[in-house]
């Protein structure tokens, strides 16, 4: 039973450590940062085990791990307002060309990063976005005025 406990702790310590990091970390990770991410799990799952080496307990820590994460989502869909909590919402970041400096800086954006994103989608200048909205996945959808018009 201590296996399972220490496994839902673990699952918690690890949700909002990735919440911490933000979604634009989370959107797009480096090579090192995977292989972080990767190591970060297997040093976890020595604590939840406590080095066991049985495989009744990594079976069990596995378990619980998978089963909280269905818990979860199964919440998530039954109270909205949970899954905005555990999720995240939307976040415009520009609004009729006008950046949200405020929402850039909480959500760790650089001016660099945000050009750089909207130069990928055609865009050239932040007049022409009639929205840009940080999604709860990490990425950026931009809506521009002439897709306003063509619609």
């Amino acid at each position: 039973m201590e296996i399972v406990i220490r496994a839902a702790i673990a699952f918690v310590v690890l949700w909002l450590v990735t919440r911490a990091a933000g979604r634009s970390t989370l959107g797009e990770l480096s090579s090192f940062e995977l292989v972080l991410f990767v190591v970060l799990g297997d040093l976890v799952q020595q604590g939840i085990t406590m080095e066991d080496r049985s495989l009744t307990g990594n079976l069990l820590a596995v378990l619980t791990m998978i089963s909280m994460a269905v818990l979860l989502a199964y919440f998530n869909v039954l109270w909205p307002k949970l899954g905005k909590l555990t999720q995240g919402r939307p976040i415009v970041l520009i609004r009729d060309g006008q950046l949200d400096r405020k929402a850039l800086h909480h959500e760790r954006i650089g001016l660099d990063e945000l050009s750089m994103l909207a130069r990928q989608a055609g865009i050239e200048e932040y007049s022409s976005i009639r929205l840009a909205i940080l999604e709860a996945n990490g990425k950026v959808s931009f809506f521009t005025h002439e897709a306003e018009t063509t619609s």
